[in-house]
């Protein structure tokens, strides 16, 4: 009976070994079959799950932002967490409107950089931060309804590009 609890035992074990093997292998692949736009290869679960989501790519991380800040670039940056259920809600609204506004808004994951909560004033997630001259001009904090951030576009992003276009004329 012993020997019988000891075989159900080890055969358990043996396989929780083998599913987590699967699973390490199965995410490794998925870091290396993608474009890893991270930068780094210990990625947390929920990041690689959305690897290859069209709703989660034009991703742009700390070091880039703060550069491009530095250089005094107007942009639109959308701070989310992929596990954070109002950012899953959001964002399959907010790109397609970013998209058919033709707005290039950039994508910093929260979840894998931790330390851009502090950098740029995150107090909840999702936030969407508007910068012009490398500085904040304005945000929009939460899953709020789709015409606040259509909104928000045309006062930012739209009469930022008539301005360039006049003075490119």
């Amino acid at each position: 009976m012993q020997k019988k609890m000891l075989i159900i035992l080890g055969s358990i074990v043996v396989l929780f070994a083998a599913l987590y093997f699967v699973i390490d292998y199965k995410n490794q692949q998925a870091i290396g079959d993608n474009e890893n736009p991270y930068g780094k290869d210990d990625l947390e679960q929920a990041t690689i799950d959305q690897l290859d989501d069209p709703n989660y790519q034009n991703q742009i991380v700390p070091d880039e932002l703060s550069e491009q800040l530095h250089n005094g670039e107007d942009m639109v940056v959308y701070f989310y967490d992929p596990t954070c259920p109002h950012c899953q809600e959001l964002t399959p609204r907010l790109v397609p409107i970013a998209e058919e506004m033709d707005v290039d808004m950039k994508k910093l994951n929260l979840l894998e950089f931790r330390d851009a909560w502090d950098q740029y004033g995150i107090e909840s997630t999702p936030t969407l931060i508007y910068f012009e001259n490398g500085e904040e001009v304005d945000r929009v904090n939460g899953a709020q309804q789709d015409d606040i951030f259509r909104a928000f576009f045309n006062e930012y992003v739209m009469n930022d590009s008539e301005n360039n276009d006049e003075q490119a004329s």
